[in-house]
């Protein structure tokens, strides 16, 4: 007897995405999801087009968590963390409030590193938490690099939209470094936290 087919990463992928909630902390992740496109429509109908693009650029991080397998804490923790670094942009608090870009920065980068990770661990392109060639060293280093290639990402995205969209987005070069350093650190930290407890962080096995 041969032993029946196994599903590939990509349709394992899409079927943990199509699955029905299964707890209240399920149904809160979804519904901050809901609130990220409902906020693009407000954005759309009664703020500008810029708002409305730096609120749909976030929807696909919004999505991620579900295509992984993520835990609803920490899914929930997520999402809103990505919805606050969008809406702070919206809302000008980047430069109302001194310091603030860069508690997102380290924060928002914090949990972007071990949720890109598990992405990563999904299409079997690093070690999955549970895998014997799983090391918390390797988990270590991994999560500091994905966090410092997002920092560097993030300001490229900022700098294309100072340069060629609008000089309503900030940025500088003092903020460029210091912000990648915040997002550097951040996804040290946290992936530190993943690398000892990484059952915290995923839902599902790696072959689940």
């Amino acid at each position: 007897m041969t032993a029946p087919p196994t599903m590939t990463a990509p349709k394992t992928m899409r079927a943990r995405f199509l699955r029905r909630p299964s707890g209240v902390g399920d149904w809160i992740a979804d519904g901050l999801r809901a609130l990220g496109v409902l906020g693009v429509g407000a954005a759309a109908v009664w703020g500008s087009a810029t708002d409305a693009g730096i609120l749909a650029f976030i929807l696909p991080a919004l999505m991620l968590p579900r295509f992984v397998g993520a835990r609803a804490g920490f899914d929930i923790v997520f999402s809103v963390t990505v919805l606050v670094a969008a809406w702070s942009n919206v809302a000008d608090l980047y430069r109302t409030f001194i310091g603030w870009d860069t508690v997102v920065h380290l924060v928002c980068t914090g949990v972007l590193a071990p949720m890109a990770y598990l992405l990563l661990a999904r299409l079997r392109i690093v070690p999955a938490p549970g895998d014997e060639a799983f090391l918390r060293r390797t988990a270590i280093v991994h999560s500091a690099l994905i966090g410092l290639a997002v920092s560097a990402l993030w300001e490229l995205v900022e700098w294309v939209g100072f340069a060629y969209v609008t000089e309503d987005i900030y940025t500088t070069y003092d903020d460029t470094i210091g912000d990648m350093a915040a997002g550097g650190l951040g996804a040290l930290l946290v992936g530190i936290v993943f690398a000892v407890r990484p059952f915290a962080f995923e839902r599902y096995p790696s072959s689940a």
